[in-house]
């Protein structure tokens, strides 16, 4: 068994909490002109405090803007001149903005070290209940995303929403879905297993997904999909025991750990020392990670890959503050 669990020193940038979709269970998404958009030096000054504190990746996480706006050239450029400044504090970038064009992806290729974009869930009839009014939500939109991502050679995170009102079919459907891509471009570093928990913001109530479904959901997905994908759980979503019973039914994975949970602000992430005190006694040893897995690093830009080469040497070397004193709040 492989005794070691990773996880991402994370800092979340939001471009933007505008967002066209209307998705019925969203806690992170504000009206169009109620949110602005973040300030390159007020992103600049947050990206250095960033500096030296464990941070590695930056996840940048915006609201969608609609592909046929007039706003969208803007809102692109924004995202792409935060990835710059992210490179320049030295961190990595990590993109998850919703759908873009090839173009756009090509273009943000060059200054992300992976990207990503949750598949969510096959179903259409989803489309009928909480994506009722999410455009970008279509199933066939999220897998052209997939495939742009593999023909472009991006290394790519996605995953799916559990408890949106869909079944356990659905689930093998979106998985297989996931499972064909993987084996056409090979680039689909992990699956998040991310379980819907109800927060203050959501539009409509909803009901936790039963921790039982979501060990379920990783047995499901680990005989589905192939040993090359790591699975991801979130430890902020679940409770402890079931963590634990997550990473032993094969989850490796406990995603970006930043100060707040943008898209589940309700639910704070555990500190990276809690994390290792809770998993040592099952025999696992929890370990940081960069934002893309080593066999991908051939894929990269050449700026981006010496960034990377130096990441990985500093790790060797072991994180640059203990575990226990890797502030997540600041």
């Amino acid at each position: 068994m492989d005794a070691t669990i990773t996880y991402s020193p994370a800092y979340t940038l939001v471009p933007t909490y505008e967002c066209f979709n209307r998705c019925t269970y969203c806690n992170f998404r504000v009206d169009l002109g109620q949110g602005g958009w973040i300030d390159l030096d007020q992103a600049r000054r947050q990206l250095q405090a960033a500096q030296g504190r464990g941070v590695i990746e930056v996840l940048i996480l915006s609201g969608e803007v609609a592909p046929a706006s007039p706003q969208r050239p803007a809102w692109f450029k924004h995202i792409y001149q935060l990835c710059e400044l992210a490179l320049e504090a030295g961190l990595l970038p990590h993109t998850n903005v919703g759908p873009l064009s090839r173009l756009e992806m090509a273009q943000l290729q060059q200054v992300n070290g992976s990207m990503g974009l949750m598949l969510e869930q096959l179903t259409p009839a989803l489309l009928q209940t909480v994506h009722r009014h999410a455009p970008s939500k279509h199933p066939q939109v999220r897998l052209q995303q997939l495939a742009q991502a593999g023909e472009l050679q991006i290394p790519f995170t996605t995953g799916l929403l559990l408890g949106l009102g869909e079944g356990e079919g659905d689930w093998v459907d979106s998985l297989r879905a996931i499972a064909h891509l993987h084996q056409r471009y090979g680039h689909i570093q992990e699956v998040i297993l991310q379980p819907h928990r109800p927060g203050q913001r959501q539009p409509s109530p909803g009901q936790p997904l039963p921790a039982r479904q979501v060990i379920q959901a990783v047995e499901l997905a680990r005989q589905v999909l192939p040993p090359t994908i790591t699975l991801q759980v979130p430890p902020n979503l679940i409770d402890p025991s079931s963590l634990l019973a997550a990473l032993a039914a094969g989850a490796r994975d406990l995603g970006g750990l930043s100060p707040v949970d943008e898209v589940n602000p309700d639910y704070d992430h555990p500190q990276p020392a809690q994390l290792a005190r809770l998993i040592a006694p099952q025999g696992w040893q929890l370990q940081p990670r960069l934002p893309v897995y080593p066999h991908y690093d051939p894929w990269l830009a050449p700026a981006l890959r010496s960034r990377v080469r130096d990441w990985r040497q500093r790790l060797a070397q072991g994180p640059d503050l203990p575990l226990s004193e890797l502030p997540l709040k600041y």
